[in-house]
């Protein structure tokens, strides 16, 4: 049940140098990772999400990205739609066999299925972010910072930004460029468990959870991800590659 509150959250403060970025679209996935045979959304974007959104418009090896919190500007509405996806994840040593070999290919037509998505529609969320120096920097942290917030007004990107997918592109922006809905989003809900983060190793994916709570249309990130038994996943919360499932 939802709750009326007039306070609102602020953003923890952790020892970087803040940023704000604004990003809207048509539709967004960030699906939950125990559901992705049939995609569902997360009602809100996540870090992880979020975190992809502003290194699509600036990253260096030198500097990283903490998200604080993620403010939704619009109320969540949701959309189920049919999508045309393939069953399987090509690597990087089957590429490089395929650039080697003419007669090897990947059959997509043989490996296309169709598969039921529920997303979210017309989305807006502004990005409280942190920025902070690698061990390795030799620049300030405030150089990278003003660099992302030149690209930002200029819509300027290394690659396009996503919500979720590819094909749900996203729209960026200063503070206030973002288009602002009429419908009150102030109010407290339990989202539950939701990813913080994913850490790539020889053995898959490994998932970070946090325990998420929208508060007045904001919802703070945590620093660090709950402890790996605090949280129980079914085995398949790690996913392996199709060169290694072959």
């Amino acid at each position: 049940m939802s709750v009326k509150l007039t306070e609102r959250p602020q953003p923890e403060r952790r020892g970087g140098l803040p940023v704000q970025v604004e990003t809207w679209g048509s539709l967004a996935c960030f699906t939950r990772p125990e559901l992705k045979v049939e995609r569902v959304s997360y009602p809100v974007m996540t870090p992880g999400a979020a975190k992809g959104v502003l290194e699509a418009i600036f990253w260096k090896p030198e500097m990283r990205y903490d998200v604080t919190a993620i403010e939704a500007l619009a109320p969540v509405s949701w959309i189920s739609m049919r999508r045309n996806e393939v069953k399987s994840v090509v690597s990087g040593p089957q590429v490089t066999r395929m650039r080697k070999d003419r007669h090897l290919r990947y059959d997509v037509e043989n490996d296309r299925v169709q598969r039921n998505t529920t997303a979210l529609r017309d989305v807006a969320y502004r990005i409280h972010a942190e920025v902070r120096l690698a061990p390795h920097a030799t620049a300030p942290a405030e150089k990278y910072r003003a660099q992302l917030v030149r690209r930002v007004e200029r819509g300027a990107c290394f690659s396009e930004p996503f919500f979720g997918t590819r094909e749900f592109t996203a729209s960026f922006g200063p503070v206030g460029s973002a288009p602002l809905s009429d419908a009150p989003v102030g109010h407290i809900e339990e989202l539950g468990v939701m990813l913080h983060s994913i850490t790539y190793t020889d053995d898959g994916e490994q998932y970070g959870w946090f325990r998420a709570r929208m508060q007045q249309g904001m919802m703070l990130v945590p620093g660090k991800p709950l402890s790996s038994d605090a949280v129980i996943m079914p085995a398949f919360a790690v996913r392996t590659d199709a060169a290694k499932a072959e």
